[in-house]
């Protein structure tokens, strides 16, 4: 059996590993190959792109990678050809994915959506182009599977696969313990996010959040680096004039026992939502980029945690708004409140439900199955 995959991006990398042990465990002998990240290689798929190679976002940003982007499809072609797959599965990464289905499809090859693209945001009309196109379309929150039968798409909610790798972090004495911190004084954390793009434009902010942070309320400051990046690349934004503690492979921990967070928008969002740390969701992008989304996106909101909520729950902060002042007041004003954080803390907990129950990894691969 050969399955071609293809998420683009951290967190396609995740989700996607999940699913790759799962066949494995069923086929040891199953072929899996395409583009992932470290995650999927470990669980046994054949690298052929890394996604550090393609996690671009913005308008601006796929024209420039424009030219490494048609390379990897052409690549992927010429795979598609010489080992056909029973399957193809697409993880997220819509630009890329919705354009190579249409050359998989030519070859009459089954395909399997997971982690739909959210046009429902930003082009539900897109939605009707993809009905023919994907064999089976399995989605991660409930509110999606009314949009996709509306378009006459064979659609599951398979739940999230976030709930089979949240594990139970560190407790606060511990945490602190481990990495210096005072118990009796506030931790922001900071989720810079996992594109070099995004650490570019918005850590330097967070970072001069953060140092305003410590100066009024004593606040000790621990960033979350994701593992797509070298240490030292996050290490190059800190100055020496204040302490942060950078923390690898141990997000979850930090995201429990934060009192408040900084967070880019993205899968972050939920995670931190999971763990009912009150937040303050964060994004800059190129103007170019900005004015186009802000033309095409059909929602309220731009976080995650407040567009599966259906409301906002947490604050969300948007290109010049990101700017170390703006940021330290809104975190201030959640420092300085605890009722306010508890109150935000309280909402978070309706996430747990709208994330659906464990065991997505396992009924992907069911579907996978089905078609092969």
């Amino acid at each position: 059996m050969r399955i071609m995959v293809i998420a683009g991006e951290a967190s396609g990398d995740l989700h996607g590993a999940g699913v790759v042990r799962e066949l494995k465990r069923r086929d040891s002998d199953c072929d899996i190959y395409g583009i992932g990240g470290d995650k999927m290689q470990a669980a046994g798929m054949e690298l052929i792109y890394h996604v550090r190679e393609l996690s671009v976002m913005g308008f601006w940003e796929i024209v420039q990678h424009l030219p490494l982007l048609h390379s990897v499809e052409r690549t992927l072609t010429v795979l598609l050809k010489a080992r056909k797959p029973d399957v193809l599965l697409l993880v997220d990464y819509p630009g890329f994915n919705l354009r190579f289905a249409h050359v998989a499809r030519t070859l009459g090859i089954n395909i399997v959506y997971y982690i739909s693209p959210q046009v429902w945001a930003w082009n539900p009309g897109r939605a009707r182009k993809m009905k023919g196109l994907v064999d089976k379309m399995l989605v991660v929150f409930p509110f999606e599977v009314d949009f996709y039968k509306t378009q006459g798409i064979d659609v599951e909610f398979v739940g999230h696969p976030l709930l089979e790798v949240l594990n139970e972090p560190q407790d606060r004495q511990a945490f602190c313990k481990r990495y210096g911190f005072e118990d009796n004084k506030p931790i922001v954390g900071l989720f810079p996010g996992s594109r070099q793009q995004e650490i570019e434009r918005i850590f330097p902010a967070m970072l001069g959040a953060a140092r305003i942070l410590q100066a009024q309320r004593g606040a000790q400051v621990a960033v979350g680096v994701s593992s797509l990046f070298d240490f030292d690349f996050i290490k190059s934004f800190i100055r020496d004039d204040f302490s942060v503690q950078l923390i690898q492979h141990s997000t979850y921990d930090v995201m429990k026992n934060s009192d408040i967070a900084l967070v880019t928008s993205g899968t972050a969002t939920l995670e931190t939502a999971y763990y009912q740390t009150p937040m303050i969701v964060v994004y800059k992008t190129s103007w170019l980029t900005y004015l186009l989304a802000r033309s095409l996106i059909r929602i309220k909101h731009i976080g995650l945690v407040n567009i599966v909520a259906g409301k906002q729950l947490v604050p969300e902060l948007l290109q010049r708004r990101v700017n170390p002042q703006q940021l330290a007041d809104e975190a201030l004003r959640l420092l300085c409140d605890d009722g306010l954080r508890r109150q935000m803390s309280n909402n978070l907990s309706i996430i747990r439900e709208k994330l659906g129950s464990s065991g997505a990894s396992v009924r992907v691969a069911e579907t996978i199955l089905s078609f092969a």
